[in-house]
Order: C-alpha cells, then sequence, then structure tokens
C-alpha cells in the first residue's frame, strides 16, 4: 500500500505561484508513474501532469502547459507540482496520485491510479 499526503496549498492572487507537494509513505514510488489531478467546485475532476518513474517523462494538460512543472525525488519519496502564473481557473482541489502503469504520452484517465490522496485546496484569487 501507497500512503499519499499533499501540502502547499492555499490562497494566492492571480500571477502568483504555489508549488505542491507529495508525501509518499508504505512503500517506495520509485517504480511508480506519479501524477496531479485536480477537481474545481461543480466539475469533474482532470489530468493535470503526469511524471514517469525516472523523471525523464512528463505530460501536461493543454491548460497547465508552460506554467505548471512537475517533478519527483525518489530518495525522499516525494513528488512536486511548482504552479506559475496562475489563474482564478486554477481553482481547485489538487490530488497526488500513483499508477503502477506503464508510462504512456498523454492524458492519464483516474482509472489508471491505484493510489490517491485526500488533496489540497489550492483558491486563486482576482
Amino acid at each position: 500500500q501507497v500512503q499519499l499526503v499533499e501540502s502547499g496549498g492555499g490562497l494566492v492572487q492571480a500571477g502568483g505561484s504555489l508549488r505542491l507537494s507529495c508525501a509518499a509513505s508504505g512503500r517506495s514510488i520509485s517504480s511508480y508513474t506519479m501524477d496531479w489531478f485536480r477537481q474545481a467546485p461543480g466539475k469533474e475532476r482532470e489530468f493535470v501532469a503526469a511524471i514517469s518513474w525516472s523523471g525523464v517523462g512528463t505530460s501536461y494538460a493543454d491548460s497547465v502547459k508552460g506554467r505548471f512543472t512537475i517533478s519527483r525525488d525518489n530518495a525522499k519519496n516525494m513528488v512536486y507540482l511548482q504552479m506559475n502564473s496562475l489563474k482564478p481557473e486554477d481553482t481547485a482541489v489538487y490530488y497526488c496520485a500513483a499508477s503502477s502503469s506503464t508510462w504512456m504520452w498523454g492524458t492519464w484517465k483516474d482509472y489508471d491510479m491505484n493510489y490517491w490522496g485526500k488533496g489540497t485546496l489550492v483558491t486563486v484569487s482576482s
């Protein structure tokens, strides 16, 4: 079992930055693809970013490409999401997730994930 705990959310003004962290425990995540998803009020959960087990492969939703950067530190069992140039439409609960599926380019789906965190709220004010 893998337990995931997100942190780093909060209130930020439009144009600002936040860095989300995801701490994993229970077992090493070094063999897992790690993802970030988000769910805005009244909307379905959506894919944000993914990173391969080695960190070489990354994939982003079009809505965050060029503004968000996903990274990982397998030695620390951590995953990060650096969010820059934040917009009000980025307001959502952000979830960290782990997948044992083979790395693939493009958008990942909820059903690809094996483990989920409980989320951290990001609010971007205009």
